[in-house]
């Protein structure tokens, strides 16, 4: 067991030392993801003008955990594994003992331990700029999101990393990505808490794992009313299918990747 702690630790070191090398670059990925505070002032803008059942400090506290939410399950996996299919880097990999996914898991954790003091900045920026939105959430609520908050980032992940797995038989797998990001702005909660929804549209992306990386933390963490046992089954349930499908279309592809020659 020492071995084994020893070695993530060491493999955690490593990647974390190479996203130390673009922190500058990483600074601009957070601004690049504030979509939810942009939107958070419109929100505010036409909850005091009209009736959504959030008042205008609801809607600052959701969009602004929603912006925290996605600093920490943001996947940029297929375009990484896209180019190594592509340019054979991925062949090397091939010869190591351990799973090539792993490296892609370890880069995107050490980058969010790289994020976080940023994370902290713009938290005791925003409370600075809008002090009638802080709160503290209870400390069950509070941890709990935390680990909804791990699962929504292995969601992502086994989405996307699935979909990279098209890479062995199509040049341009991200474009898949981009197609699903079209539905993820919309359905996750990003631009608008799905409690204005009308209830029948609402119950049916419920269904979805778009919600459950983004509007689901969020929604748990400001108070609002959200089954907590039906919306963790369903993260489960989406995070098991996801991975099958992931096995069984890496095997293909390898096949595939194989008889091309690598």
């Amino acid at each position: 067991m020492h071995w084994l702690i020893k070695k993530i630790l060491t493999f955690l070191s490593v990647y974390y030392a190479h996203m130390l090398e673009y922190r500058a670059e990483i600074f601009f990925w957070i601004l690049s993801g504030s979509l939810p505070i942009i939107l958070m002032g419109v929100w505010i803008e036409a909850a005091n003008n009209s009736d959504f059942g959030l008042n205008a400090v609801d809607f600052a506290r959701y969009f602004f955990c929603v912006f925290q939410v996605r600093q920490f399950t943001n996947i940029w996996v297929i375009w990484d594994f896209e180019r190594e299919v592509l340019e054979g880097r991925l062949s090397f990999k091939l010869l190591h003992p351990l799973d090539p996914g792993w490296h892609h898991v370890v880069r995107h954790i050490t980058e969010k331990i790289t994020r976080f003091p940023l994370v902290v900045f713009f938290t005791i920026l925003f409370f600075l700029l809008y002090p009638q939105a802080f709160w503290i959430p209870d400390l069950f609520h509070f941890l709990l999101t935390l680990v909804i908050i791990v699962i929504a980032f292995a969601l992502r992940f086994l989405i996307q990393y699935t979909f990279a797995m098209f890479a062995f038989w199509t040049e341009r797998a991200s474009a898949i990505q981009q197609l699903w990001n079209l539905a993820y702005v919309f359905l996750s909660g990003m631009t608008a808490p799905l409690d204005v929804f009308p209830d029948g549209v609402r119950e049916i992306v419920m269904w979805t794992p778009f919600p459950y990386t983004a509007y689901f933390p969020a929604a748990l963490l400001i108070g609002l009313p959200v089954n907590i046992i039906k919306s963790l089954l369903i993260m489960m349930g989406w995070c098991i299918i996801f991975f099958v499908i992931n096995r069984w279309l890496w095997r293909r592809g390898l096949e595939q990747y194989s008889g091309m020659g690598a």
